[in-house]
């Protein structure tokens, strides 16, 4: 057993060790849930995955909210009779020994009847007792052994959602009846003329009528509705000739049975609407495990604790705190609204509004913005504004969320689908006037037939399986898009925009470096020692690159709260914090981020943090500017600006000290003539994303809250940027390619159809091969241009 890293959760053990039944584990939390397993015959979810638990991260009074009533009842799906059924998001689920231990539940607790694992959505439903248990001892159950479920004001107003399927039954009705009238023509096709002519003709013939009469009432109907709209509109979409093929193929069809003029063109009427069906299904089919639309709701919590008049405490729906409550803020809790700081010492992280990691500091009388989070002890906070008027709420009431930008943009099918029904109607009018004095026996067989063989369905194929396929190869590269209609607009963009903090540089790691007389070895083992007592984040980087000491027992340790730290052992101290702190006078020229340093009140020197930038940005801009106008857009203020000016290409706008209303302004001036693209992270680039053509949010983990946005980019894959702009550009050239590909095979039909020689024969063989020509050479085409994406 390697003895350096914890039996439970993998991490390192470091120098203090917590060892149990000859194992050794990094802190109590995990042997403590080494315990309970072991105790409770749950052993085996170690031999299903090595170290696979997570540490147990228990704060008091966390789920005191569970207590309430009212909460519990919108959270249960079912309570009756003393069963409850609740789901609980679980965002630890990672591998089959999270799934063994959380559907082997009851073996924790008797009270447990029975857990199921939804794997890909990271859910669990749990049935249970509530005979002398309750849903908040559940959830504390499910935290002590590392899998604390994620309950938010999302969870609390969620509606039910139902899935709409109607796709998926009118392409298996489409199918179905594709296939039987197919069998059905075979003796048409192979001439088999007695059991034909003699026995079988008519029965067949009114059999592939019955067949296509679920597929032209029921699978096809969107189409009809959506011509009829648009015609409505006065707007001639690609649905218009697709119905009107459709129609004539069905009313041709039937006239030429009723007459017996011959067996119609059923097979590719039923052939025409189930490949069209398939391009439609794969066009709808993206990543549902991503929400592109999510607000605060989905990462605000459901309930606070009110401060009553009396001093009591009681837990309350968010939806009822008011302006002037006073309310207790815990540690690690997220302030849901906009406040005055009353008493209590806040180290508020503001990482979810701005993605800045480090803590900023607050004294009574501060005002406290909602989507921070305290990471210090208990705060007694007055309301300034109900959740829905707090600052960071209004963001997402601004018009540009509201916007459909899918509806403001026409498709390159619909671009296309316009002139050709506007061509094809109006050579079946030259073609019939035209036969109407040579022969008028073959005016409306001409008329007929090159509305049928003209009908564009390799157009209206083209588009969903090649954006369709390259939805899934950029989904196997991180880079998640909404829809097919964001690849189309990405296609276009000649602006890009980026935000600083948490997009070009990396939300998790600074850099540190000293200025300053250099530290002896004894100070700085204790310095590092005295780092290893202090919880804030800036000491907590700092301890993490100095060289490892012996772990030394302070004789003295102080803490001032968004000032400093200060240690001694026998004569020797040390002091760490703001210039302030140790007694020097502040730089106000600096704009750095530092811990200044000094030993036996001798100012020794500073760490200064730096931003660490992501590998290969100055690459990613100087590939982008050949096509692109570039910028940055930071709400930071200028001390980065020598930094990004050697890393980005010369020339390149900086903006800084931009507020989220300015961001969204700037874009907004930019797309008078500009097709613009927002690549951001934080809450307070979504105004931008929601306003621009295109909106990115970069995602160290794509499972947590994005804001509204049209794709989602892992931070690895953000070098890549350039190479999905440039595929989405040649997806669109592939799509073209198709459309000459598909007017190739309807100037063959044209030519026979306007000849009046078609044959059901022809149109049998030309419809189909069309479409299925097309799906393969657009698949291919689109896996070609993917490979490049591995190099």
């Amino acid at each position: 057993m390697d003895t350096s890293i914890c039996y439970h959760c993998g991490e390192p053990s470091g120098k203090v060790k917590v060892c149990f039944d000859d194992k050794v584990f990094c802190c109590n939390g995990c042997k403590t849930v080494y315990e309970i397993f072991s105790t409770n015959d749950l052993s085996y979810y170690y031999d299903l995955e090595k170290s696979a638990g997570a540490t147990p991260n228990m704060v008091e009074g966390k789920f005191d909210y569970l207590a309430n009533d009212d909460i519990v009842n919108k959270l249960v799906e079912f309570d009756e009779e003393g069963i409850q059924v609740v789901q609980l998001l679980i965002p630890h689920i990672h591998c089959s020994s999270c799934i063994w231990v959380l559907e082997n539940l009851n073996r924790l607790h008797s009270c447990v009847k029975s857990s199921q694992v939804d794997f890909p959505k990271k859910k669990v439903r749990i049935t249970y007792t509530t005979t002398g248990f309750s849903l908040k001892e559940l959830v504390v159950l499910l935290a002590k052994v590392g899998y604390e479920p994620n309950i938010s004001l999302e969870d609390f107003a969620k509606k039910k959602v139902t899935v709409d399927r109607s796709l998926m039954y009118k392409l298996g009705v489409a199918g179905f009846a594709f296939g039987n009238v197919m069998l059905l023509s075979f003796p048409e096709y192979f001439e088999v003329e007695e059991f034909w002519l003699d026995q079988y003709k008519v029965v067949f013939r009114w059999l592939m009528f019955a067949f296509s009469l679920p597929v032209i009432f029921y699978a096809a109907r969107d189409y009809f509705l959506a011509a009829f709209k648009g015609l409505r509109s006065k707007i001639l979409n690609i649905d218009v000739p697709i119905a009107l093929g459709i129609l004539t193929l069905f009313l041709r069809s039937t006239v030429d049975i009723i007459f017996d003029l011959g067996s119609g063109f059923f097979d590719s009427l039923t052939g025409l609407v189930f490949f069209l069906l398939v391009g439609r299904f794969f066009q709808q089919k993206t990543y549902g495990f991503l929400s592109f639309e999510r607000d605060y709701k989905s990462y605000f919590p459901i309930a606070v604790t009110k401060i009553d008049e009396n001093k009591r405490e009681e837990n309350i729906q968010i939806y009822e705190v008011k302006a002037g409550d006073r309310l207790l803020i815990h540690n690690q809790e997220i302030l849901p609204i906009d406040c005055i700081l009353i008493s209590g010492e806040a180290q508020i992280d503001y990482s979810f509004v701005t993605g800045e990691s480090q803590a900023v500091f607050k004294s009574s009388g501060d005002k406290l913005f909602a989507g921070g989070k305290q990471k210090g002890g208990p705060l007694e906070v007055e309301v300034l504004k109900s959740v829905s008027q707090s600052y960071l709420t209004q963001l997402w009431s601004n018009a540009a969320f509201s916007k459909n930008k899918a509806s403001h943009f026409q498709t390159i099918t619909d671009r296309i689908g316009k002139r050709f029904t506007i061509a094809i109607l109006t050579i079946a009018f030259v073609a019939a006037t035209f036969w109407l004095f040579a022969d008028a026996s073959k005016a409306m067989n001409v008329f007929t037939a090159v509305l049928i063989i003209a009908c564009p369905c390799a157009i209206a194929l083209a588009a969903p399986f090649t954006l369709g396929n390259m939805l899934r190869i950029f989904g196997k590269h991180q880079f998640y898009i909404k829809d097919t209609n964001t690849i189309e607009r990405l296609a276009q963009i000649e602006t890009a925009l980026f935000d600083k903090t948490g997009t070009l540089t990396s939300a998790s790691e600074n850099t540190i470096f000293y200025e300053g007389m250099e530290l002896t070895e004894q100070e700085v083992s204790l310095l590092k020692n005295t780092l290893r007592a202090s919880n804030h984040p800036l000491s907590r980087s700092l301890y993490n690159i100095l060289e490892s000491n012996e772990i030394e027992t302070l004789d003295a340790f102080e803490e001032e709260t968004g000032k400093g730290i200060q240690g001694r052992v026998d004569e020797h101290s040390i002091k760490a914090g703001s210039a302030k702190f140790i007694g020097k006078k502040p730089d106000v020229q600096s704009l750095d981020t530092s811990v200044y340093v000094s030993a036996n009140e001798n100012y020794k020197g500073r760490y200064v943090f730096k931003n660490k930038y992501r590998g290969g940005i100055s690459e990613l801009f100087e590939q982008m500017s050949n096509d692109h106008t570039l910028a940055v857009l930071s709400g930071d203020n200028e001390g980065e600006k020598d930094n990004l000016e050697e890393l980005l290409p010369f020339g390149t706008p900086l903006l800084f000290n931009q507020k989220p209303e300015d961001k969204l302004d700037f874009v907004k001036k930019l797309q008078i003539k500009n097709k613009v693209l927002m690549v951001g992270d934080g809450l307070n680039d979504a105004g931008a994303l929601a306003q621009s053509d295109v909106g990115i949010a970069i995602s160290e983990n794509i499972n947590v809250f994005s804001p509204a946005c049209d794709a989602i980019l892992d931070a690895s894959k953000l070098t890549q940027l350039g190479n999905f702009l440039k595929l989405s550009k040649q997806a669109i050239k592939v799509i073209k390619i198709s459309f000459l590909l598909s007017l190739c095979y309807n100037v063959i039909g044209l030519y026979f159809a306007i000849t009046g020689q078609l044959q059901p024969v022809i149109a049998a063989i030309l419809m189909p091969l069309s479409s299925i020509s097309i799906v393969v050479f657009t698949t291919l085409a689109s896996n070609f241009l993917g490979k490049k994406l591995r190099k």
